[in-house]
């Protein structure tokens, strides 16, 4: 099916009797939407807390794993790289096969891997059940375009935006609860802890979610699967281990550079599929490949508060200018900005409803450039750099709930899953390339005490300037998105989203 007749068929609705019921249409809104909500949210929550779940216990793996350090890392990045992979993935198959049995298989992965990790204490089983667990991921993408399908039209927007923002609150939020997990118990806790999350949310979204028809058909191009996993794999290794191998090292440039051929070649085969996993005459509209570079950069503005603030607040009282704060403690002094983006939900919310996804983009975008710059003029103390990151996350929190809305309402309704997943890699590249990015500041600008070689302020202020830089070309990319007409505004809050047929960029 090509990319013309899937906007048609997202327009005028159920083909008949049998075929794929408009998801959004009057049949679409549930019985408790309420209740579906909290499930879907705290579900999409306890996937996104497996992002920070050992990075407290990061330093300690090698010794606790009996590996060498190299080794340990890849605990914390491959779980990263097979969330990336899972978003688009189990995005396509949400189309296929329909939205309840991706979202209850992928809380099963995430109870599987959590309970491998929770009974393992070697780094092969830790590995694996870190994979699974980052392949869980995949529920948060499948869960905003569910919301979005089954929500009655006053809630649609709410629903959207408190579940995008779980993926930068399970980030935050998991931080300080596994510090005070590892400091009071056995690190095996951690895994224990998610082993019975994961089985609350099976269960709940077993119990709790209705069932709809697929909005799409045909079968998994279990091709296209492969070579865009093989292809970003290979990007996101060879950007996240640069500085570790050198990034003019044979290894990296051939990750980086062969990852490129691979998708290269990944894009020529999806072009000429019938039914591909990302229809890429869709991601080329306008408003949904800008909308995927503001992602990108959305991204990179998240991960470079992530990174260089807990640094900061962690860095010795010697230096003059570090803030001696624990790990717990710099957990804690994280928490509000990680709660600050769910608070902006029913804002958000207003928002997009008052405003539309493009301008709620931009102007979240533009927010969390300035809580950069807050940070920029402000780190003489603890509740300064609180203050800076509370600010950026909620840019954060609106900019995430704008994104998937901008997918959806300029997609065809069996390609929802799959847009909405494609954005959210979009996003975990961004948060990879600034780790790689923060990585080269904040070890390049160092100054040595007791034989220790520390990043300086300016090295931190650098990494909050690259912030804002990325908010604020975020925001001008967005603002070259089309602006919806409100007779199409109008159309999606009574009839939901329309793939709106926009030719594609040269």
């Amino acid at each position: 099916m090509n990319s013309s007749s899937q906007t048609q068929e997202a327009v005028r609705g159920p083909a008949g009797p049998t075929g794929p019921a408009d998801p959004t249409g009057p049949a679409g809104p549930a019985g408790h939407p309420i209740l579906i909500l909290i499930v879907a949210g705290f579900s999409s929550l306890c996937a996104a807390l497996m992002q920070s779940l050992v990075i407290p216990i990061q330093p300690q793996l090698p010794e606790m794993l009996s590996t060498s350090a190299s080794n340990a890392a890849w605990v914390v990045t491959a779980t990263l790289l097979a969330g990336g992979v899972a978003m688009p993935v189990t995005g396509k198959l949400a189309d296929l096969k329909g939205r309840k049995p991706v979202l209850v298989g992928s809380a099963l992965l995430l109870l599987i891997g959590s309970l491998i990790c929770a009974l393992g204490d070697s780094f092969a089983p830790v590995l694996i059940g870190r994979v699974l667990q980052g392949l869980a991921m995949g529920y948060i993408p499948v869960a905003i375009s569910f919301v979005r399908e089954v929500m009655p039209p006053h809630l649609r927007n709410t629903a959207v935006a408190a579940i995008s923002a779980t993926l930068g609150v399970g980030g935050a939020l998991g931080l300080p609860i596994a510090a005070w997990v590892v400091q009071s118990y056995d690190w095996h806790a951690l895994f224990w802890l998610a082993t019975v999350l994961a089985v609350i949310m099976m269960v709940a979204s077993i119990v709790v979610l209705p069932n709809h028809p697929a909005t799409g058909s045909g079968k998994l191009d279990v091709v296209g699967a492969i070579g865009l996993s093989v292809g970003v794999v290979a990007v996101l290794v060879g950007v996240s281990k640069g500085t570790d191998w050198g990034w003019v090292s044979p290894s990296t440039l051939g990750a980086i550079l062969g990852g490129i051929v691979v998708l290269l070649l990944w894009g020529r085969f999806e072009i000429g599929h019938d039914n591909p996993l990302v229809d890429l005459r869709t991601t080329a509209r306008r408003p949904v490949l800008l909308t995927n570079i503001a992602a990108l950069m959305a991204g990179f503005g998240m991960m470079a508060q992530s990174i260089a603030v807990p640094q900061l607040l962690q860095a010795p009282d010697a230096t003059g200018y570090g803030l001696g704060q624990t790990v717990l403690q710099a957990g804690l002094w994280m928490a509000p900005a990680g709660l600050m983006m769910m608070i902006f939900t029913p804002i958000s919310s207003r928002m997009l409803t008052r405003l539309g996804g493009r301008t709620t983009l931009a102007t979240g975008m533009v927010v969390m450039a300035c809580g950069y710059l807050v940070a920029f003029f402000l780190t003489d103390a603890p509740w300064q750099l609180m203050l800076a990151a509370c600010v950026s996350s909620a840019g954060v929190g609106i900019a995430y709930a704008a994104m998937p809305t901008l997918i959806m309402e300029n997609s065809p309704a069996s390609e929802a899953g799959a847009g909405v997943g494609v954005n959210a890699l979009m996003r975990s590249m961004g948060t990879t390339v600034a780790g790689a990015v923060m990585a080269i500041v904040l070890t390049s600008i160092t100054t040595t005490m007791a034989g220790a070689s520390l990043p300086t302020v300016t090295a931190f202020k650098v990494c909050f300037a690259l912030g804002a830089v990325a908010g604020l070309g975020a925001a001008a990319v967005t603002l070259f998105i089309r602006r919806r007409s409100p007779e199409e505004a109008a159309a999606d809050v009574t009839t939901g989203p329309e793939a709106v047929d926009e030719p594609a960029l040269p």
